[in-house]
């Protein structure tokens, strides 16, 4: 009697709205697991319109592309002989549900509606979507004439039930439902449900996959049972990455991982495992028995189909795996490497151009088209046939074959070093000596010019000639004289990100890359619509402590010794005239703040959710044995202020890859305003109120630290929009 099932899960590449490409995709997956074995294939959640379809759901056009796909693979004779599980939009009596539909043999045996909607951060489910509130319930819900026509069914189940097999039971669990306080695996596995499915579009996030390997393994720990992770993966035409991750698990054990990052559009994981290993391991947890004698029961739609085969006793089962994480810097150099190559093989572009300043920002950006050259001549070698062709579109040449990143880096990437009369030696000899290393088409030009000739004409017009500080200037002159020069280089890389590629005689144009870190996204310490302002930005999730310790892997894995130097020198925008020929501003010192501190407020802000006092509260506590009340008190006005002066800057972000939970990006993931009364009067009173008290306290236990004050400069095109 058969007992042992194979059993396959997958990571697609799928792309929003692309129906042609996400249906190759899944009936490639379906091919794969087929030949491997087994008898049950599980996609990613939407698999057929793509997961960051957003508002087109609203659209009867997406529900209506998502039947004709789902037809075409009823119809397809790689679906038979397979229970197929895909993900698309639904409508029942007029209400649209993010649905699996289960199907063999061109016949749906149930239609299962999410029932716990993703609704925070990057997600709005239901924007779009209603859950499924009917648990362990169905209804009849009535094929359109299409479907009618190939199944021969008029009417299917549709609502919360479970499959039984001939040899054992299914239950979905669709992403959000895991991560719930009670999830739906929790009451299917009492009631005998042996196979659990989670289709996920779960993007990445630096240091998440820990979370996500945790629970799968730990709801198999408790209640036994096989459970089966499929992920999409890649960019589907957003700021979002989805980090694969598929994977299978059995009695809190891993038995297959997929990549976290890859450049292969469809990866599958199979599994062969023993259904009586389930039912032993349940056997003596006498506590879920008890409770299973309790449940409530699930209706059940019966399959006339096996998983396993008759005669399976020489079948070899699938060995226990430990699973393998990546680190953060690791995470980084994949990632959004992965994410650059998606954007740049859709929007059907020839490379990349890079303002490259000799700063760790822009040399990380850098680093990241090199990490993503790297992978392609990797993903060649194996004998991926669409990078293949995908790198020979992109380069404009048929026959063309990548095999040395550098080489491939000089093709696809162009930096740019946008010299000043305010710009060091140092920083154009670390840019030039980091393209030379990584291959990358270098120009260098001056800005000088432009900038010139800009600030001559406000001068021919007013009569007035602006200076900078240093020369006598006001701080508004300074201020100007420094945006003029940053907004001067967004102009240049745009013209240059357009015509370089003609002047060489070359077809195409090239996507411009921004190089702003979250940290000073956060606290806008930036340009509006200079150089920041760019098609993508690759590190615009990122902190500036995570790309350092990135910059560092890629010093020492990808052999760039030009990166050591980077790494000593500090930050600096170099907008304002040198002292003695060198540097004569920081970032650090213009901002008032370190970057350390940065990243300590940006969590506070956005994931602890605290306003300026609840801030001050916490930080008096985590800063205790540094700063004394009073400086604490300074340095959150210090923060609220100048984040509120620059919360406008937020509009215009250029779209950036979301890495970070605390990513202060305006448009899809903090919505937060971007007018403040920037003098937080009640606020700002409030911890003042607490200031006096708690360094009362805190005298009798310790000499009491230097107050630091203000003392701060104004940031580049700091804006102060108080009503």
């Amino acid at each position: 009697m058969g007992r042992k099932v194979t059993v396959a899960t997958c990571a697609l590449n799928q792309w929003a709205l692309d129906f042609e490409g996400n249906l190759q995709r899944i009936l490639k997956s379906i091919e794969i697991a087929k030949h491997r074995g087994a008898r049950y294939r599980l996609g990613p959640e939407l698999e057929i319109c793509g997961y960051g379809c957003w508002d087109h759901y609203y659209e009867s056009d997406t529900l209506l592309h998502s039947l004709q796909v789902l037809a075409a693979l009823l119809e397809s004779p790689v679906t038979q002989d397979i229970i197929c599980d895909v993900g698309m939009p639904v409508m029942h009596r007029n209400v649209r549900y993010n649905c699996r539909v289960i199907f063999l043999n061109r016949k749906i045996l149930l239609i299962r509606p999410k029932m716990a909607l993703a609704n925070e951060g990057n997600y709005r489910e239901l924007r779009w979507f209603t859950p499924w509130s009917r648990s362990r319930q169905t209804e009849e819900y009535f094929l359109p004439r299409m479907l009618q026509d190939l199944t021969k069914q008029e009417t299917v189940p549709f609502g919360d039930a479970v499959l039984s097999t001939r040899d054992t039971c299914i239950g979905s669990e669709v992403c959000e439902e895991l991560w719930t306080p009670h999830s739906p695996h929790v009451d299917m596995g009492l009631d005998g449900v042996e196979i659990f499915t989670n289709a996920s579009g779960s993007h990445h996030v630096l240091r998440k996959a820990h979370a996500r390997v945790d629970l799968v393994t730990m709801a198999t720990t408790k209640n036994g049972g096989i459970y089966l992770l499929a992920n999409q993966k890649g960019c589907d035409g957003d700021r979002l990455y989805y980090d694969g991750c598929a994977l299978i698990a059995m009695n809190g054990s891993i038995f297959a991982q997929g990549s976290q990052f890859s450049l292969d559009d469809v990866e599958v994981l199979t599994a062969t495992l023993d259904l009586e290993d389930i039912r032993s391991y349940r056997a003596e947890i006498s506590s879920r028995n008890l409770a299973a004698s309790r449940v409530s029961p699930y209706p059940r739609v019966k399959v006339d189909f096996a998983l396993s085969c008759h005669e399976d006793l020489l079948e070899p089962v699938s060995e226990p795996i430990e699973w393998k994480y990546h680190s953060p810097a690791e995470e980084i150099s994949l990632g959004p490497a992965c994410w650059l190559w998606d954007f740049l093989r859709r929007s059907r572009q020839a490379g990349f151009f890079l303002p490259l300043s000799g700063g760790v920002d822009s040399a990380a950006t850098a680093c990241l088209v090199y990490s993503m050259c790297r992978q392609v001549c990797e993903a060649v070698k194996r004998g991926n046939p669409e990078v293949l062709a995908d790198i020979r579109t992109i380069v404009n040449q048929p026959s063309y074959t990548p095999q040395d990143p550098r080489e491939l880096c000089g093709r696809v990437l162009t930096t740019c070093y946008m010299a000043s009369e305010n710009s060091s030696r140092e920083t154009c000899d670390r840019a030039r000596e980091l393209a030379q290393q990584i291959g990358s088409h270098h120009i260098g030009l001056s800005i000088d010019p432009a900038v010139k000739a800009l600030v001559g004409i406000f001068s021919l017009v007013t009569g007035t000639s602006p200076r900078f500080a240093v020369h006598g200037g006001s701080g508004r002159e300074n201020l100007a004289l420094q945006n003029v020069q940053a907004r001067v280089r967004m102009v240049v890389a745009y013209l240059f990100a357009q015509l370089s590629l003609w002047s060489r005689g070359a077809p195409g144009g090239l996507l411009v890359l921004g190089s702003a870190n979250v940290d000073e996204s956060l606290l806008g310490y930036l340009t509006k619509y200079d150089c920041s302002s760019a098609d993508i930005n690759p590190i615009g999730g990122i902190s500036k402590t995570d790309l350092r310790a990135f910059v560092q892997l890629c010093m020492e894995r990808f052999q760039l010794p030009a990166l050591q130097s980077i790494l000593a020198a500090p930050a600096t925008a170099e907008l304002e005239p040198l002292a003695h020929g060198r540097v004569s501003q920081t970032d650090e010192e213009d901002m008032g703040m370190t970057y350390a501190e940065l990243s300590v407020y940006g969590r506070l802000r956005k994931v602890a959710k605290t306003g300026p006092y609840s801030m001050f509260c916490k930080l008096l506590n985590m800063w205790k044995d540094t700063c004394s009340p009073r400086q604490v008190a300074d340095k959150v006005k210090r923060f609220f202020s100048k984040y509120s002066m620059n919360r406008h800057k937020m509009t215009t972000l250029t779209p950036a890859y979301h890495a970070e939970s605390y990513s202060p990006d305006d448009n899809r993931f903090d919505l937060r305003p971007f007018l403040y009364n920037t003098r937080w009067p009640w606020q700002f009173r409030c911890i003042e109120n607490q200031v006096l008290p708690c360094s009362v306290m805190e005298a009798s236990s310790r000499q009491p630290l230097r107050s630091e004050g203000d003392g701060r400069r104004k940031t580049a095109d700091e804006c102060t929009w108080d009503p």
